[in-house]
């Protein structure tokens, strides 16, 4: 079910229409929820997530056009995915030390969220442009899939022809996202 279908129902999100803000919370939260809980959150964190998210996504509505390629509910997941593996990382890096400490400004954050968030969209477009094979097998190679087993499932004659190919296959993705206009912008 695709929750916001066009722009008329961004800019309800975007002017908080509480039956817009309703509907998400209904049918989407909770599945963040779910998945920020089963990797390492709690509810309260989800729920930050989930209005950093809606936030993000508002703030870029006003800045400029959002092109949504997938349903609204899977741009939403994404971004609040990506939030999440992020604050992951950053506790991760977080070091336990009551002298030294860092102030983060939440303004940064939410820049540096959206280029980022706009740098997966732009990559995700310029895959989708790929050849079945070339996506498939970077896909692979993006899951860090042993070159052995690629050999064998693509039917290469050997290891080198498997590397070859995803050389071409990266080159190729680079090529198609650094001639896109935005990519200058997104450096």
């Amino acid at each position: 079910m695709k929750l916001i279908e066009n722009n008329s129902q961004i800019e309800k999100l975007i002017n908080n229409d509480p039956e817009t803000l309703k509907l998400l919370y209904h049918t989407l939260f909770p599945k963040i929820a779910i998945y920020i809980k089963r990797n390492k959150g709690t509810y309260s964190e989800a729920e930050e997530v989930f209005q950093d998210a809606l936030f993000q996504i508002i703030v870029k509505a006003k800045l400029s056009p959002i092109k949504i390629t997938s349903s609204f509910e899977g741009y939403i997941f994404v971004v609040c995915k990506n939030l999440w593996l992020k604050e992951l990382n950053n506790k991760k890096k977080l070091v336990r030390n009551d002298t030294v400490f860092e102030l983060n400004t939440k303004d940064d954050d939410v820049i540096k969220n959206i280029l980022h968030q706009e740098r997966w969209v732009l990559f995700e477009e310029k895959l989708e442009l790929l050849t079945d094979n070339c996506k498939a097998l970077l896909k692979d190679f993006f899951n860090k899939v042993p070159y052995s087993v690629i050999v064998k499932k693509f039917k290469y004659s050997c290891e080198n022809v498997a590397f070859q190919r995803v050389f071409k296959c990266k080159k190729k993705l680079g090529d198609l996202v650094k001639s896109d206009i935005r990519y200058k912008n997104l450096i």
